[in-house]
């Protein structure tokens, strides 16, 4: 299903936009972040629930989104759901752009067109939204999510020679650029193989300053102890895995 079939604006028809969402048991969110998406911009949105217990599915499938099941727990396994439903698309349906954000409404999703711009406008072929470059209310990121950002950025600049200031969940990558990455994580460790593996293709990348508030409901990450080292830990990994 596309989203939005009734939305038609200067982007469609001229940039095919695909965007993908992993979800968990985020029924209080997914709505506000489907009705956000400017429309006009946006294709078809993917939904991927990753085993979800409430009616996040039902809720995004009102919204008009394409829903699809992935019971493999993982944010990395939704995205690559998210990726494997897109390639097995005909190729003249397949997007030209790829959008992830994530479903916890801490984005702003009416933003997607300036994530956009710098691939459809100026040939880059990822764009990472940095929050450290926008506005983040206070408390949308925790201590430990600033610091890991921090270290995470530092190493890949140290040992890649990339410069990022973020591993913001909000991004944009052509179609054919990501194609290139082969993405296998699994889990933590999505955002930060997707950007080590940019800097060793040599792909042309850059940053938009992009807003950042507090999520709706708990993080499942950031929430807790575990999830807190354990995605410290597999980010740490994930850099020293590509040198």
């Amino acid at each position: 299903m596309h989203f939005f079939r009734e939305a038609r604006g200067n982007r469609i028809g001229m940039t095919r936009i695909h965007v993908i969402i992993p979800v968990f048991n985020e029924s209080g969110s997914i709505g506000h972040v489907l009705s956000d998406i400017p429309g006009d911009w946006v294709e078809e949105v993917i939904v991927v629930n990753n085993g979800s217990t409430d009616n996040t599915a039902e809720i995004a499938r009102s919204k008009g989104a394409t829903v699809l099941l992935e019971e493999r727990k993982g944010y990395g396994s939704a995205c690559l759901k998210g990726l494997a439903y897109i390639q097995d698309k005909p190729e003249a349906q397949q997007p030209e752009i790829v959008v992830f954000i994530d479903g916890d409404y801490s984005d702003y999703p009416e933003q997607l067109p300036e994530l956009v711009k710098p691939i459809i406008d100026q040939g880059y072929d990822m764009v990472i939204g940095s929050r450290a470059k926008g506005k983040r209310i206070k408390g949308s990121m925790a201590p430990q999510q600033i610091f890991g950002n921090w270290l995470a950025t530092n190493m890949i600049r140290i040992l890649f020679k990339a410069r990022f200031s973020d591993l913001g969940p909000f991004r944009a990558i052509s179609w054919k650029a990501l194609q290139q990455l082969k993405m296998r994580d699994q889990n933590y460790g999505w955002t930060v193989e997707m950007q080590v593996k940019a800097a060793k293709h040599k792909l042309r990348f850059t940053e938009v300053p992009v807003d950042y508030r507090p999520r709706i409901g708990v993080s499942k990450v950031t929430g807790t102890v575990k999830g807190t080292i354990m995605a410290g830990y597999k980010i740490i990994i994930t850099i020293l895995k590509y040198l």
